[in-house]
């Protein structure tokens, strides 16, 4: 798999394959964000006032929001560049509903099978046959709403990170992150499991990617064939994160701009790509969007090896402090939160769901 091009690693970042929080417990990382959250909450009076920085998305994003009622609103601008997509809840006679949606909108394999409400790249299959496509739908509780949104044929994705105030004209890019997918390389006589052992980084996060290998731990790969360890662009799923600060340039400011414009009302999020060549994205050309995250979202080059923790906590500070300016912006102008003890039960309920879904590829 070609790679984008990467400034040359320090002695010190060669010997250090991931950073010193990267994969921490959750609970440890998020509790100095979870005390300034309420912090910002009493300053405010209102805990759940980010919710109303994107004030037309349940939650404003924050958690239990719908990933196509987010694309569904927008415009002919926006729409150009979201990679076409259909619905479908699980139920009886997937599979030819399913044919019958993709057929509908344009659709044909291979195509990425989502829960619609989702994060964290839990449940993404990808489907290349009409059985494969039969065994995601399937894997699925019933009554599951689903995203099948054609595979975007270009071979690189990142996170844009997109703010803009209600009193301002123009928005900004806060944040670039290219997500690489790790992928192993056969030598002839090393068995998957051994060359996973043998990296520096994969031998450290081998319960991320044995799981989905299972079946292919024991193979011996061929000299030279590589092997993706993961298919969605998730760090918590094994991808690796680059920041790309250095590419965020006029042209593609006002390209992302101009298409977050076009939807109503959002102020706040990441828009996750896939793209042709780090060049095209700088010109703000050859991109697809797969989804659109609000509030709950991250600048996501904090995982970066290179970030440090110091780092790291800047960005999230700045990044929550930024939805409450947001959300006090648009209280005043008349939109409402969505209170707390509503968001609590979509957290909640999302979590349930999560639970629910199979593996991801």
């Amino acid at each position: 798999m070609s790679k984008l091009p990467t400034s040359p690693l320090t002695p010190s970042e060669k010997t250090a394959p991931l950073s010193s929080f990267e994969f921490w417990p959750g609970w440890i990382f998020y509790t100095p964000i979870v005390i300034y959250w309420v912090l910002l909450g009493l300053r405010y009076r209102d805990f759940s006032l980010p919710t109303a920085a994107n004030p037309r998305i349940v939650t404003g994003g924050l958690c239990g929001e719908s990933k196509s009622s987010i694309l569904d609103m927008a415009g002919p601008t926006a729409t150009r560049w979201i990679a076409p997509y259909t619905t479908l809840t699980t139920g009886q006679n997937d599979n030819s509903r399913a044919l019958e949606a993709m057929s509908h909108k344009g659709l044909s394999l291979p195509i990425v099978v989502k829960p619609d409400v989702g994060c964290n790249g839990t449940g993404v299959k990808l489907a290349r046959t009409e059985n494969e496509l039969y065994a995601a739908l399937a894997a699925f509780p019933r009554n599951t709403p689903l995203v099948l949104q054609r595979l975007i044929p270009y071979q690189h994705e990142a996170g844009i990170f997109y703010i803009r105030h209600p009193d301002q004209a123009c928005g900004s890019i806060s944040s670039l992150t290219y997500k690489d997918i790790p992928t192993l390389t056969g030598n002839g006589h090393s068995t998957v499991l051994e060359l996973l052992k043998q990296d520096p980084r994969t031998q450290l996060l081998l319960p991320l990617y044995t799981p989905r290998l299972e079946h292919r731990l024991n193979e011996v790969l061929p000299l030279s064939e590589t092997l993706d360890l993961v298919f969605t662009g998730n760090h918590c799923k094994g991808a690796v994160f680059r920041n790309g600060a250095n590419d965020i340039t006029p042209a593609l400011t006002a390209q992302i701009d101009a298409i977050m414009k076009d939807i109503p009302d959002f102020h706040f999020g990441r828009i996750d790509v896939k793209f042709e060549s780090a060049e095209a994205l700088r010109h703000g050309e050859k991109f697809e969007i797969i989804e659109i995250n609000g509030v709950g979202s991250e600048a996501i080059h904090i995982w970066d090896k290179r970030t440090t923790l110091k780092e790291a906590y800047a960005t999230q500070f700045f990044h929550y402090g930024e939805t409450f300016r947001i959300g006090a912006k648009k209280r005043a102008a008349g939109w409402k939160p969505c209170g707390l003890w509503y968001g609590v039960r979509l957290w909640r309920r999302q979590k349930r769901l999560l639970a629910s879904y199979p593996m991801n590829d």
